[in-house]
């Protein structure tokens, strides 16, 4: 629990305001699952990107975080995509 205490992580308020704006207005037109591929893309890049944990970490948690990272992202688009009955 110490970890999430101690976390320290600056996010630029326009990238916090890109993300309700596109959200918002994707929801106000309906596109709910735009809205959630959106923030599927915003929070990884906040969480790794954004910190420091993409300069200090080795290249196999780098790998391993994108990689998982774009799996996310591709189960999400079929999942979108795929019609249920």
């Amino acid at each position: 629990m110490e970890l999430f205490y101690s976390a320290k992580i600056t996010i630029p308020f326009s990238q916090i305001a890109l993300l309700l704006i596109i959200s918002t207005l994707a929801l106000l037109f309906g596109r709910v699952k735009l809205a959630l591929l959106v923030t599927y893309v915003f929070v990884p890049y906040w969480g790794f990107l954004a910190s420091e944990g993409f300069a200090t970490g080795s290249i196999l948690n780098t790998a391993s975080y994108f990689g998982f990272g774009l799996l996310l992202t591709v189960l999400a688009l079929i999942g979108f995509f795929t019609a249920t009955k």
